[in-house]
């Protein structure tokens, strides 16, 4: 791994949940230093289980602003800043890796079709209890669009969080274990990619069972009517 170029890396996480702190914790352990946060929301008593930056006095503050604020006192080399706006408000995709802990489909199908716009490497990590999923989007490869089916349509705008609008499904709170296994494996693809070592991360969807103690890849082709890939 070059960890000396984990630290020239702009990195964005969308995200400042469960998810979202965990992926921020093992990238700034593993040497990434230019990290940008995204989060529309404000901290929540009941993230105070599952969230390793937040605190009880956090309360009612802006996710993203308290997750940066925390990172940046991890090292006096650290350069996080936190936004506190939708992903889909963002105009600025001046970044070299990306990494999603979105709580809904909407927002991260936006990420990824910026993604490959730019071309800009995209790790997705999604949980749902004690079960979760990881799917690395490299350039010219499969992304979340080619997997997008009828069930995922349904469901596009709802949000599955604790803090959730109207709209959302019923409550399932993020189970810590699972959480730190997703977020674990999605740095990990970070660190492949920023050595450059691509040819070695996952080319499908992965899936973790922690109920049955498994993990399976599900093999993953482009569709050729997928819009990403239809600018012209």
């Amino acid at each position: 791994m070059d960890v000396d170029r984990f630290s020239r890396l702009k990195c964005l996480v969308v995200g400042a949940g469960a998810l979202g702190n965990e992926v921020l914790k093992c990238m700034i352990l593993a040497g990434f230093r230019d990290l940008t946060v995204v989060d529309m929301d404000r901290v929540e008593i009941s993230n105070l289980s599952r969230c390793v930056f937040f605190r009880e006095c956090d309360c009612g503050l802006i996710k993203s602003h308290v997750l940066a604020e925390r990172a940046n006192r991890q090292s006096p080399n650290m350069n996080v800043k936190g936004i506190n706006s939708k992903i889909q408000e963002i105009d600025d995709w001046d970044y070299d890796l990306i990494l999603g802990c979105l709580d809904n489909i909407s927002a991260r199908l936006h990420t990824n079709s910026h993604a490959i716009y730019h071309g800009i490497p995209y790790v997705d990590g999604g949980t749902d209890g004690m079960r979760g999923k990881v799917q690395t989007v490299l350039p010219g490869g499969p992304c979340l669009n080619c997997a997008i089916n009828g069930s995922h349509v349904k469901v596009l705008n709802s949000r599955f969080s604790c803090t959730g609008s109207a709209n959302a499904p019923p409550l399932l709170p993020a189970e810590i274990t699972t959480t730190s296994i997703v977020a674990a494996m999605q740095v990990r693809e970070a660190e492949k990619i920023a050595s450059g070592k691509e040819d070695l991360c996952i080319r499908n969807i992965t899936f973790y069972d922690g109920v049955r103690g498994t993990m399976d890849t599900v093999s993953l082709d482009m569709d050729e009517a997928c819009p990403n890939y239809r600018w012209d």
